[in-house]
């Protein structure tokens, strides 16, 4: 069987707004092995567009959330929105992106509270998370500590990992999944290749975060989900592991965590 890859977060609508071709950029990822795909969402206001692009791609699923930096625009309406789209289309598979990032904005209560909301909205629709965090893993650990302490089930990815490897440590006692980007691909990452080795083979994901932080060799260019070939190499390279074990880890990781049917994979070339 041609190896496949997962990519686990995407916004393919910020790739189309910035001008790219979406049947050539999904004819590229099919032919690179990207058989699924997960959207993320970063506000209400975006979820219709991105439902229409799952509708119309196969292989494309679907988070619902409100990114940390937009924590201001959390209200009762807009958890109602994310509430009903994720309860009534099946391609929503996780609540997200949702976190803490305390290195761009200053509102920290508000991100804890908005936090700690999307968090028990996943609770009661048994979704995972897609979480991210920028220069406030503890505290991040400390909500989700206190959050398992009461016996809610917790599940979900911290995506695009940016972090020490004491830190990822944390989360990984949590049950959280750890998720690398192109990111892991740079020759300065040190402490991103450091995580990468330490992370358990039933724990491990990957993902462009496209259109942002192309790898090596493609950095500095637009980042799409072809390119998750090259996250894949690197960390098979890192863990000294074929690139087949490596993609099948992960998509298995990613079916697992997500929920994503086997009975509908795409056929890509090899």
């Amino acid at each position: 069987m041609p190896m496949q890859l997962i990519d686990t977060h995407v916004h393919i609508n910020y790739l189309i707004s910035l001008g790219s071709d979406l049947s050539e950029v999904v004819t590229r990822w099919r032919s690179a092995g990207v058989c699924q795909l997960l959207h993320s969402c970063v506000s209400p206001s975006e979820i219709k567009s991105i439902q229409t692009l799952a509708a119309q791609i196969d292989e494309l699923y679907f988070a619902v959330g409100l990114h940390p930096l937009d924590a201001h625009k959390w209200t009762s309406e807009a958890e109602e929105v994310i509430r009903n789209f994720a309860s009534a289309d099946r391609k929503v598979v996780a609540i997200g992106e949702t976190g803490l990032d305390f290195y761009k904005a200053d509102n920290f209560e508000q991100q804890k509270k908005v936090f700690a909301a999307q968090m028990s909205l996943a609770q009661a629709l048994e979704l995972p998370v897609i979480i991210h965090v920028r220069e406030a893993a503890q505290e991040a650990a400390r909500q989700l500590r206190e959050l398992k302490s009461t016996g809610g089930s917790l599940r979900g990815v911290m995506h695009c990992w940016g972090g020490t490897p004491e830190e990822m440590e944390w989360f990984l006692d949590l049950g959280l999944y750890i998720s690398f980007s192109g990111t892991v691909t740079f020759k300065k990452a040190v402490q991103i290749k450091e995580s990468c080795l330490m992370v358990p083979p039933d724990r491990l994901l990957i993902e462009t975060d496209s259109p942002f932080l192309a790898p090596e060799p493609k950095r500095g260019k637009r980042n799409e989900p072809a390119y998750v070939r090259y996250v894949a190499s690197q960390i098979a390279q890192l863990r000294g592991v074929p690139v087949e074990t490596l993609a099948a880890q992960t998509t298995d990781n990613a079916r697992k965590l997500f929920g994503l049917p086997e009975s509908e994979q795409i056929a890509c070339p090899g």
